[in-house]
């Protein structure tokens, strides 16, 4: 899953950050306001963590701004303020959840995981098509009750697919979703990676497949020989 993770403490951000791309997310930062709003207005997430004091444009600016413009990312507010009249200040403008300095790694990542579960709709962490199992937690995925090994990059795509199984994704979403917008990536990165999941699902005897949509994209469906 994708993040535009914006705080203006480099020391802070860059552990944020780290411990998000440990836990399987893909991950895109900002220390300002006014940029963080427009990455998030210009790219697709699936989280925005938002610190509250930030320079250019604050916090809750940002978020009101998003807002006016029916932008419906889910946002966790990031922030040193403890009063009732703060939280509810953030939750009225629009955020989503609410978290106080300091805290610990752990406890952002289980917000994070909820909030991007109910962006697809799901309040399991268990995302299941026809006989394969994704842990959205775990990141690890069973076939027929069997653990199937997956590369890193294969698990990001696996699981975007999964997330929207039935719905064609087009390669550069893919791309934006598991890749930082700034890294080069060659031609066939995409390609090689979905080829090597459809031999592992066909080895795992997957009752699901992954089809190209020529000039479209990719989707995930029930295999035709299931």
């Amino acid at each position: 899953m994708r993040l535009l993770l914006v705080e203006d403490s480099s020391r802070l951000r860059r552990s944020l950050a780290l411990g998000l791309k440990k836990a399987g997310y893909t991950v895109d930062e900002s220390g300002d306001g006014k940029e963080g709003l427009w990455k998030a207005e210009n790219e697709k997430y699936d989280l925005l963590i938002l610190d509250i004091m930030l320079p250019g444009m604050d916090g809750l600016e940002v978020l009101a701004a998003l807002r006016a413009r029916n932008n419906p990312t889910h946002v966790l507010l990031l922030t040193a303020r403890d009063t009732v009249e703060d939280r509810v200040r953030g939750l009225e403008a629009g955020a989503d959840d609410y978290l106080v300095k300091p805290f610990a790694l752990a406890e952002l990542l289980a917000r994070a995981q909820a909030l991007c579960r109910r962006s697809y709709d799901h309040k399991s962490p268990f995302v299941e098509a026809g006989n394969v199992v994704f842990d959205l937690n775990s990141l690890q995925m069973t076939v027929a009750g069997k653990a199937v090994v997956l590369l890193p990059r294969e698990l990001r795509i696996m699981q975007l697919l999964m997330l929207r199984k039935g719905q064609v994704i087009s390669r550069s979403e893919i791309e934006a979703h598991i890749y930082p917008d700034s890294q080069e990536l060659m031609s066939n990165v995409v390609e090689s990676a979905v080829s090597q999941l459809r031999k592992k699902l066909l080895q795992a005897k997957s009752s699901v497949e992954i089809q190209t949509r020529r000039g479209m994209g990719y989707a995930l469906v029930p295999s035709l020989e299931d």
